[in-house]
């Protein structure tokens, strides 16, 4: 069973990323403050969780959550700001639209760039271990394959509604084939070696 982190803070807030090692599409991050004493027996790290069941999961914890809230960094200000300034924004995006503010923050991982004014704990594979940093895996990762699935609707060479843009071997071999995208993220030097010659002649 998933715990709760510390019972001296009433507004304890769950916050995990997805999509931070794609090659293509946005960074998204989630942050969930969930009742004392919230339990689901198939909450867990997302990644340990079939699609069928995150998406299950989705509207059990956005409808039982004290507050939610989803929010994303796109792939052009990832090249800009590196892929894990990105995920640190995305974060402090998603604390910003809680509607309760937390009093204290639960980070998935080991960093975090401080939040202002509320304490934090970065904890490894926290997302198999805490109930709210676990809701927040999932709701950050079903947002970010609906996303990725209308993406896929306008560019089905990539195979993005099977990979969600992580470098699977058909991602690459399309981006072999076609090149890169609009949504690729140009910082990660994925571009083919031969596409990367002819851009240099």
């Amino acid at each position: 069973m998933l715990s709760n982190y510390n019972d001296a803070y009433k507004f304890e807030a769950g916050v995990d990323e997805a999509g931070r090692g794609c090659y293509a599409g946005p960074v998204f991050a989630a942050a969930v403050i969930l009742p004392k004493g919230f339990y689901h027996p198939q909450l867990n790290d997302s990644k340990k969780l079939s699609v069928k069941q995150r998406e299950l999961l989705q509207p059990v914890i956005e409808k039982e959550a004290l507050a939610f809230a989803v929010a994303a960094v796109d792939h052009t200000e990832i090249d800009q700001i590196n892929i894990l300034q990105a995920s640190f924004k995305a974060m402090h995006l998603a604390i910003d639209q809680l509607g309760i503010r937390p009093r204290f923050l639960l980070i998935d991982g080991n960093r975090f760039k401080k939040y202002e004014g509320i304490e934090h704990q970065c904890i490894i594979k926290g997302d198999g271990k805490y109930a709210s940093i676990a809701a927040a895996s999932i709701l950050a990762k079903t947002h970010r394959d609906a996303f990725m699935l209308q993406l896929h609707r306008q560019f089905p060479q990539y195979g993005w509604d099977k990979n969600m843009g992580y470098g699977t071997i058909i991602h690459r071999s399309a981006i072999q084939q076609h090149g890169l995208s609009p949504y690729h993220r140009k910082s990660f030097n994925i571009v083919p070696e031969s596409y990367q010659t002819a851009l240099s002649l």
